[in-house]
């Protein structure tokens, strides 16, 4: 069976509830012209960040050790790594291990990037040298949220995630039961279809059951992104710092502390104030006259506490803090509800500041978990599930390029669009929803709004583009 190739911008719309159809299919048609790359990108980039940072992480922390009596002390630990490092100055970061049978990592400084070093904790062998940043993850991670363009990349992608939930919406009202097919249709791929029929199919239930999904990865990638997350929703959702009762503040912020291994802070924290030290402020809880060192800082960590892999953050200058923190951001193991981060003076070892997921705003709260699912880091079924979805998606956006291929018209220079219907009902609920959508997604809002006056505007009054986007 051979499918016929169909040129709707030949022909007048259909009358009734389809000219709100064919509006529907126009706008699907032109969002996923614009976010099928984007989704590509995401979706691989994404598996691989995916597999690198929760079973095959670079630095080293995954390598396996034999335990051999009770460690060296951190001191030692700590000097066997700088000792590593040609030009090293000191250790910026110490991240414990996972378990008794992992490396214990420490972030040296070498007065270029740092380099991070994995440690046998036993023996202080060294198992591995990174420098800090160089790595696949980050790489794709870079590319996963710029595309190496840094603002301007930002904001292609906010575009393109926020055309992705049009998309979603427009992909449904198109898929939804009208025919003696019903649910099975648009739940369930029709095999004894052939040629661009077979793949509408696929497109449409592959498209269905992910929706919900990939509304879940858009909203909680577009909570990272410059305009919609930081100005907007992440800046109503920042823990206060004035919780912290009579502590001195400083004017950095926790966002500081990502440093060059890419996001390690939890979301909700990035723009809150970190505090100063040198202050009476804070609650002591190490005996007084002990040093205040790394193997200080472990001790606090573990008296308070946290187990497993956590990591210690040095002062970065005399009003700086130590910061020990455990959460799903740096990827230390525990569930996100379990997300911890200390600051402590380093001249008194007081605790300045204790913020727990218990403290977060009910947003922050959701990032945190859902940062955690959309990384794939709550168990091997959450990586299972993220990998076949990631399969998804790039199935989705090409059948629906195969789809486009086989109707597209032989004559070059033509985009293949569906028709522009003629007064589509409703209109002016159109134009309500995209000035709604432009003040809860401003980029999307601006985009929408752009793309209705080049449909309605400049086409009517340009025949040669009208005929090349039809």
């Amino acid at each position: 069976m051979t499918d016929t190739i169909h040129h709707p911008a030949a022909s007048p719309a259909p009358a009734g509830i389809d000219r709100l159809y064919f509006a529907a299919w126009r706008w699907h048609f032109y969002a996923g012209l614009f976010v099928l790359p984007f989704l590509l990108m995401l979706a691989v980039t994404g598996f691989f960040m995916m597999l690198f940072t929760t079973y095959l992480p670079e630095y080293g922390e995954r390598l396996a050790v034999t335990p051999a009596g009770a460690a060296l002390p951190l001191a030692e630990q700590a000097a066997a790594a700088q000792a590593a490092v040609p030009g090293a100055v000191g250790v910026v970061e110490y991240i414990a291990p996972y378990t008794p049978r992992n490396p214990a990592l420490f972030q040296v400084a070498d007065g270029q990037a740092g380099v991070v070093v994995a440690l046998d904790p036993y023996t202080g062998e060294v198992l591995r040298r990174t420098v800090a940043g160089e790595t696949w993850n980050l790489f794709l991670e870079r590319i996963h949220g710029t595309l190496l363009l840094g603002d301007t990349g930002d904001r292609l992608i906010e575009i393109a995630s926020g055309l992705g939930l049009l998309m979603i919406v427009t992909g449904l009202y198109l898929a939804w039961p009208r025919r003696d097919g019903g649910w099975r249709e648009m739940l369930i791929p029709d095999f004894s279809l052939r040629g661009r029929s077979l793949w509408k199919s696929l497109h449409r239930t592959i498209g269905t059951w992910i929706s919900l999904v990939l509304a879940f990865f858009l909203i909680t990638g577009l909570a990272w992104t410059g305009i919609w997350g930081e100005r907007f929703v992440q800046a109503w959702s920042t823990f206060p710092a004035e919780k912290w009762e009579a502590v001195p503040l400083s004017d950095a912020t926790h966002l500081s502390l990502n440093g060059s291994g890419g996001k390690q802070v939890p979301w909700g924290l990035e723009q809150t104030p970190l505090p100063q030290s040198g202050s009476a402020a804070g609650a002591a809880i190490l005996p007084e006259g002990t040093p205040i060192d790394l193997a200080a800082m472990e001790r606090i960590a573990r008296a308070v506490g946290i187990a497993g892999r956590f990591r210690v953050g040095a002062p970065k200058d005399g009003t700086g803090v130590w910061t020990i923190s455990q959460n799903s951001m740096s990827y230390d193991g525990a569930p996100p509800t379990q997300d911890r981060t200390l600051h402590v003076d380093q001249y008194t070892g007081r605790i300045l500041a204790d913020v727990r997921y218990a403290d977060y705003a009910p947003a922050a709260k959701a990032m945190a978990v859902g940062i955690a699912l959309h990384e794939g880091q709550v168990g091997l079924a959450n990586f299972a599930l993220n990998a076949l979805f990631c399969l998804a998606v790039v199935l989705a956006c090409v059948s629906g390029a195969v789809m486009w291929w086989k109707r597209r018209p032989e004559r070059a220079g033509r985009l293949a669009a569906p028709p522009l219907p003629q007064d589509v009902p409703l209109a002016r609920g159109v134009v309500l929803i995209a000035v709604l959508m432009s003040m809860a997604f401003p980029l999307l809002g601006l985009t929408l709004l752009a793309v209705l006056a080049l449909d309605l505007i400049l086409l009517s009054r340009l025949p040669a583009l009208k005929r090349a986007l039809s």
